[in-house]
């Protein structure tokens, strides 16, 4: 496949706002001219990911991952560069001109989601038609509409095998590919394949990009197992950090500054359909750390909405060991027993759920009080009571907080706090739970009075690109010492003259970045997403004028420094600098010499 044109790839970054793009991924604040969040690339606490509107770059101070549109989402997505670009030049309506090549040279994640949706479409059209019947009798039964349907994309998928495997075959996609896309298993023998999924409703589950990743499917019949079936892992589809209800959710989470977490298909449709747009539903799997990590990104508010069982109690119990450890507000919707949250709008109404959902207790506190309910009278009860919360305040995050909760929960046990801890102590000794930083080892960047100097010289030169004249490149290759700061400041002073500055006198970012080595386009970054170091009313001009008089004193001071220890040292070391001082003052004679008769005839 030939090269994308670089003009295409520029309209894609002027049509794509990268404050939107990012903001789908991770929960964003302004901070002055900027906005901040936790970087989705480490884990971190306090924010160290900026993304800069006016410089449509990102960068991540903490693990030094930065740059544009198209690069936020090839690492998110570990998406190829063409398949970023074609991505986001579907969203924004650019056209991206198609070489002629090879359909197995494209990436297979672009192939997978064409894949996924032939088969929507196929599913949408069979729920339409005469066989699908059945499905829209059950889909009404459950109180769905004919617009719930349709917005939510369901489908049907028949009672036959090979369904899918046909429409597939169609476009001219193979099996194999249908395979890798979860949409067909191989029969044995490997005479071919067929429809992983029959005789089932189908709920198509999208990324944040509205792209969809697999499917889960329901059983109609009585006696068909499993009732719920979802499509396998694919290289688009990781269930251990999918949700069903991405991407409609996100702008609802945003609004409310919540997730509601349900477990089934039918529980976030329950929540869609009162109103609740904030619901996500896990896709056939417990909650997982890289779902705690992708809620944490959007919002500090988890409300979990499981089932009013003892199996919803447990399920809750296992998704606060998952999600404290990101020191989420955790807070429990609580139902009547044995009533999900489809059953409870069914019977009670859109706004009773919603009152549920708004007025969820903090869930550790009430998993606290349902532990204290049991029997305490006796030693042993009190004990198991104490061993079954005590994972989870060793989970919280924060020590503030886990000492609030334990002493909490010393008071709903009557016992005193100092056994609570003891038995948390004992945990830690017994499990090694020595807390760990997962963060990546990065390296420190050492700053010295000459990195800031530069840095300030290079933000003038980054704001005021006609500033950049010969005599302050002659400065700069004069004053500072070789290394990334001088690279970047001489590529700054240079944009102009390499045409990288834009009609508006804009230096283009991404072109220098194209000429620099990693290290040099970290600085950028930082340069063009930290906080400004230049006064906004100073003068750029006496501003670039001071930084290079500040380099040539420390210059000068240097020299002074090694002439002064050499002539210290003696010997032939002194005999050397005298005679090199000799040199250069008969060589500054003679230019003068040569230049008196030129400057005499002048005169005349």
């Amino acid at each position: 496949m030939g090269r994308i044109p670089d003009a295409t790839i520029n309209e894609i970054r002027n049509r794509v706002d990268i404050v939107d793009l990012v903001g789908r991924y991770v929960q964003l604040k302004k901070a002055g001219r900027n906005f901040k969040g936790l970087c989705p690339f480490h884990d971190e606490k306090t924010p160290s990911f900026n993304v800069s509107s006016d410089k449509q770059i990102f960068h991540c101070f903490g693990c030094q991952v930065g740059g544009d549109v198209v690069g936020f989402l090839m690492r998110h997505e570990n998406l190829t560069f063409p398949e970023a670009v074609r991505t986001l030049a579907r969203e924004c309506g650019v056209e991206v001109p198609e070489e002629h090549g090879d359909a197995a040279e494209r990436g297979i994640s672009e192939q997978v989601h064409e894949a996924n949706e032939i088969a929507q479409r196929t599913y949408v059209d069979a729920l339409a038609s005469a066989e699908g019947e059945a499905a829209r009798a059950y889909l009404a039964k459950r109180g769905l509409s004919g617009d719930d349907v349709r917005e939510l994309g369901i489908g049907f998928a028949p009672d036959r095998w090979d369904t899918v495997a046909r429409a597939l075959a169609a476009r001219k996609v193979g099996g194999d590919l249908g395979a890798k896309a979860g949409l067909l298993a191989e029969r044995q023998g490997g005479s071919g394949h067929y429809d992983r999924l029959r005789g089932r409703v189908t709920f198509p589950i999208y990324d944040v990009r509205r792209r969809i990743v697999g499917f889960g499917g329901r059983a109609l019949g009585a006696d068909q197992e499993p009732k719920y079936l979802n499509t396998p892992e694919s290289p688009v589809f990781r269930k251990r950090e999918s949700f069903y209800g991405f991407p409609w959710a996100l702008e609802a989470i945003r609004r409310s500054d919540r997730a509601i977490v349900c477990e089934g298909y039918f529980d976030r449709i329950a929540l869609h359909r009162a109103g609740l747009g904030e619901g996500l539903a896990t896709c056939g799997t417990a909650l997982t750390r890289e779902h705690a990590r992708n809620l944490k990104r959007r919002t500090q508010t988890v409300v979990m909405l499981f089932d009013g069982d003892a199996a919803g109690t447990k399920a809750m119990e296992r998704a606060l060991e998952v999600l404290l450890p990101e020191g989420l507000r955790l807070r429990a919707a609580v139902l009547p027993d044995g009533m999900d949250p489809d059953d409870f709008l069914a019977r009670h109404g859109a706004d009773a759920l919603r009152a549920v959902i708004d007025g969820a207790p903090d869930a550790l506190e009430l998993v606290m009080g349902r532990a204290a309910a049991f029997d305490r009278a006796s030693p042993v009860a009190k004990a198991e009571a104490v061993a079954r919360v005590v994972p989870l305040l060793d989970a919280v995050a924060s020590p503030v907080e886990r000492r609030a909760y334990v002493r909490r929960f010393a008071l709903h046990m009557g016992c005193g706090e100092d056994e609570v801890l003891a038995e948390l102590h004992e945990r830690r000794r017994r499990e090694h739970a020595v807390p760990e930083d997962e963060r990546p080892a990065v390296r420190a960047r050492r700053r010295g009075p000459a990195d800031r100097h530069t840095a300030i010289l290079c933000e003038a030169l980054l704001r005021n690109p006609t500033l950049a004249t010969d005599d302050v490149r002659a400065g700069i290759e004069r004053g500072l010492e070789p290394g990334p700061w001088r690279a970047l400041a001489l590529a700054l002073a240079d944009a102009s003259r390499a045409g990288h500055v834009d009609a508006e006198g804009e230096i283009d970012l991404f072109r220098v970045e194209r000429d620099l080595g990693e290290e040099e386009s970290q600085l950028l970054r930082e340069l063009t997403t930290g906080d400004a170091l230049v006064d906004a009313n100073a003068a750029p001009e006496r501003v670039v004028a001071d930084v290079l008089d500040w380099f040539a004193r420390q210059r000068a001071a240097a020299e002074r420094r090694e002439t002064t220890r050499r002539l210290e040292l003696g010997g032939d070391a002194a005999a050397q600098l005298i005679a090199e001082k000799q040199r250069q003052l008969e060589e500054r004679r003679a230019r003068l010499r040569a230049q008196a008769p030129a400057a005499r005839g002048v005169a005349r």
